[in-house]
C-alpha cells in the first residue's frame, strides 16, 4: 500500500538530527511523499535543504502561515517569492486563526486574499489552516471564487455541512490527521459521511499525534494507523483507502 502525508514539518526543531532516521521509518511504513508545509522565513530555508536532501520523497509548499502574520507581512510575502521555483507544490499553509491570534484578524484577512491570488496566478493549490475563523474564511473564499481555487482544508476537524458550503466555491478537499482518532473528536464521528473521494491524510507532524500515541512526538509513519480508522469507519478496506487518498493527493499536488 501507498500513502501520502499532505501536511508535515520534518524540518521542525522537535526533529534535530533525527529528520532522516524519521523520514525513513515513513517510507518503511509505504509513507512515500510527505508534503513539507510552509511557516515563515525563519524556518522556510532549513524546509527547502531538507526536501533537497530527499527529492521525490519531501515536496515543499510556500506560504505565510497566519500565526506569522504581522505588520510586515507584505515583506514577508516578498521574501517567498525566489523559491517559486525550488519545486513548490503548493501555497500553504495559509489561512486565518483567530484561537490565538484574534488580535491580528484584519491583517490576517489581507494575508490570506493576497495568497489566493498568488496561488491563481501560480495556479498551485493552497493547503489552508483555519481555527474559529469559518465565516470570514468562507466570505474570502467566496469573493475569491473567480480566481478557480483548489486545495484542502488541513487538519479539518468541521463538518460536513460546512465542507459543502466550501465545495460551491472550487476544488476542494479535507485533509484528516490524528485528530480523527481521538475519543469524542467530532470529525471522528462524521468521518464516515465524507466521500473518500474528498479526503487527503495527514499528520501535521510533530503535532496531533494519533491513538494510541498521544502524548508522543508525532511522525510521518503513523498516517496507517490514520488511515485504518477511517477505513473501520466507513467499513472499507485500508487498502481502498490507501488507493484513494493517495490518488486524490497525486491529483490535486500534481506530484
Amino acid at each position: 500500500m501507498e500513502f501520502i502525508d499532505t501536511h508535515t514539518h520534518n524540518y521542525d526543531e522537535a526533529y534535530a538530527g533525527c529528520e532522516d532516521e524519521v523520514i525513513g521509518r515513513a517510507v518503511a511504513s509505504g509513507v512515500t511523499k510527505l508534503l513539507q508545509a510552509d511557516v515563515d522565513s525563519k524556518e522556510r530555508e532549513a524546509m527547502f535543504r531538507l526536501c533537497e536532501r530527499h527529492p521525490g520523497v519531501l515536496h515543499p509548499m510556500l506560504g505565510l502561515y497566519p500565526g506569522s502574520v504581522q505588520a510586515d507581512w507584505k515583506e514577508e510575502i516578498d521574501a517567498m517569492l525566489p523559491y517559486r521555483s525550488r519545486g513548490v507544490v503548493a501555497v500553504g499553509e495559509i489561512g486565518l486563526d483567530y484561537h490565538y491570534c484574534e488580535d491580528t484578524r484584519d491583517l490576517q484577512k489581507e494575508a490570506f486574499r493576497t495568497q489566493l491570488e498568488l496561488a491563481a496566478q501560480w495556479d498551485l493549490p493552497v493547503n489552508i489552516h483555519l481555527r474559529d475563523a469559518t465565516e470570514d474564511f468562507l466570505t474570502i473564499i467566496r469573493d475569491c471564487a473567480h480566481l478557480g481555487l483548489r486545495g484542502n482544508l488541513h487538519a479539518f476537524s468541521g463538518s460536513l455541512e460546512t465542507f459543502r458550503q466550501l465545495e460551491r466555491y472550487g476544488d476542494w478537499y479535507v485533509g484528516i490527521g490524528g485528530v480523527v482518532t481521538f475519543k469524542n473528536s467530532g470529525i471522528g464521528r462524521q468521518i464516515a459521511d465524507f466521500p473518500l473521494d474528498r479526503i487527503l491524510l495527514e499528520t501535521d507532524s510533530p503535532y496531533l499525534t494519533p491513538t494510541p500515541h498521544r502524548g508522543e512526538r508525532n511522525e510521518s509513519s503513523y498516517i496507517p494507523l490514520i488511515a485504518a480508522f477511517i477505513a473501520e469507519r466507513k467499513g472499507i478496506s485500508i487498502g481502498e483507502v490507501a488507493a484513494q487518498t493517495t490518488q486524490n493527493a497525486k491529483k490535486l499536488f500534481g506530484i
